[in-house]
């Protein structure tokens, strides 16, 4: 499956429950980013953000590969200037203009270049399959990573471990991937990263609170950008918050009822 006219979308978005599936879709060009890639992309994520009725989002590529990074003969200008303009409603793929809150499950295989390597750090689960290839190939270009790895892969995967890869620019594997963190599970023969990426997120969507989800991620995130004092802050008073919601009333009858509980986001 694969779009093959110029002017055809090149991001696919399905809904899947309460999953929002989001699809780099420009196989023929192994999913190199194109302005109209990053728009399309960006608009995924405004929408996974946005609607209440979605709770977890998975990123994936049609087709062999990932990504085979920026298309630079359709991004040179922007690329230039330093800045991608985010369609209305959008959000920044790379999750680098603020505050998020739902959680997101990335896929790769095939080739993940450049930006691709930083689409995964933005998220916050990933899983890759056997045949996965990586490259933080920007060095090697006059440039350098622009969408967050010089500051997320270090803090993901260690100084060193980090700097060996974004100094060399050199190809790396899904054993290594998971050794250093960048991703959590390569997939064995048989299934693949998309699938193990979709139970996840069916995991997430079907069996935990969403409220729980949000403030949890939130917390997490206090803690890294403000530090471990102003998360602690934030314990008691969100739980108490969290209690006080039908969510959290489910929680308790579902306990008692030795059931599996049944959320609605409220």
């Amino acid at each position: 499956m694969g779009s093959t006219p110029e002017d055809a979308a090149t991001v696919t978005v399905e809904r899947e429950g309460r999953v929002l599936l989001m699809g780099l879709d420009r196989p023929a060009k192994r999913n190199a980013f194109t302005k109209q890639m990053i728009s399309e992309l960006s608009a995924a994520y405004g929408l996974l953000e946005s609607d209440d009725d979605l709770w977890c989002g998975v990123l994936f590529a049609h087709g062999d590969h990932f990504t085979g990074g920026l298309d630079m003969l359709d991004v040179g200008a922007e690329l230039a200037a330093g800045e991608f303009a985010a369609p209305e409603g959008g959000r920044d793929p790379w999750r680098l203009d603020g505050h998020w809150y739902k959680p997101v499950v990335a896929a790769a295989q095939g080739w993940v270049m450049t930006l691709g390597i930083e689409l995964l750090l933005a998220a916050d689960i990933r899983v890759a399959a056997q045949d996965t290839r990586f490259s933080q190939y920007e060095i090697r270009r006059g440039i350098y990573p622009f969408g967050g790895a010089t500051f997320r892969f270090p803090r993901e995967a260690g100084w060193g471990n980090a700097m060996r890869w974004i100094l060399t620019g050199e190809e790396f594997d899904a054993a290594e991937a998971h050794r250093i963190g960048l991703v959590q599970e390569v997939v064995s023969d048989g299934a693949t990263a998309l699938e193990r990426a979709k139970e996840m997120a069916h995991v997430i969507s079907e069996r935990s609170a969403p409220l729980g989800v949000r403030t949890a991620l939130a917390s997490a995130h206090r803690a890294r950008e403000h530090g471990d004092a102003a998360a602690i802050d934030r314990l008691r008073p969100d739980i108490a918050r969290l209690i006080a919601t039908a969510d959290g009333a489910e929680g308790v009858t579902s306990f008692v009822e030795r059931r599996d509980a049944v959320f609605t986001g409220r």
